[in-house]
């Protein structure tokens, strides 16, 4: 399973990246904002730090909400760098914009997914990827781990080649079921890569081996 950090902030970027693990970066509107990132040039500057930083894809999200504004937006972010992958929303639109994108050879990441149907549709339209919303559903007591299990089952099914990526990672547990699952890629905070390094028993076996070492020394 592919790591991904959904993040904007570089520094997150470049630690995850020096565990030698991550595979690529997520992003989105909120994500910059947070940052403090603002502004369409500062931005797409933004990106090309990113895509300089790790060798993976990179999902750089369209603003538009029609078809032509997706186009045009997403034609602009995938001449940036080759990493770059257009996310679109899964609306009408997103879907034409998706299948215009793939059949141009442009990688597409097809985010807010919350069905089964939404994410057939998306492998349909030749996406990429496609982000299930996981945590979102697990917020509003939802089986989010239920849904990236039947996406798996349809698309084995029919021999799709869009990715899973599962979205909205919380926690290291998440990690792990979506690894169990057969999820493509996760993605999430820089917590929940780093929390899978955690368990009591490697801490109290390092601290005999110290121990021990120090005795004889």
């Amino acid at each position: 399973m592919k790591f991904f950090i959904d993040t904007a902030n570089l520094g997150d970027i470049k630690e995850a990246q020096s565990l030698g693990v991550l595979d690529g970066v997520t992003t989105n509107p909120s994500l910059m904002a947070k940052e403090g990132i603002t502004g369409k040039d500062n931005i797409l500057k933004h990106y090309l730090d990113i895509c300089n930083i790790v060798d993976g894809d990179v999902s750089a999200e369209v603003n538009a909400t029609d078809f032509e504004g997706m186009v045009k937006e997403g034609e602009e972010l995938a001449a940036l760098h080759p990493q770059i992958v257009v996310k679109l929303p899964m609306i009408e639109a997103g879907v034409k914009a998706c299948k215009y994108f793939s059949q141009k050879g442009i990688k597409t990441n097809v985010t807010l997914v919350f069905s089964v149907g939404q994410a057939l549709l998306a492998a349909k339209a030749g996406a990429t990827y496609v982000s299930p919303f996981l945590g979102r559903l697990d917020d509003i007591s939802t089986d989010g781990m239920g849904l990236i299990s039947e996406i798996r089952e349809v698309y084995d099914n029919y021999g799709f080649e869009t990715q899973i990526l599962s979205a909205s990672v919380r926690h290291t547990m998440h990690v792990v079921n979506c690894a169990k699952i057969g999820s493509d890629v996760m993605t999430g905070p820089l917590s929940s890569i780093k929390g899978l390094l955690k368990h009591p028993l490697t801490d109290i076996g390092l601290a005999q081996f110290i121990a021990d070492y120090k005795k004889g020394n």
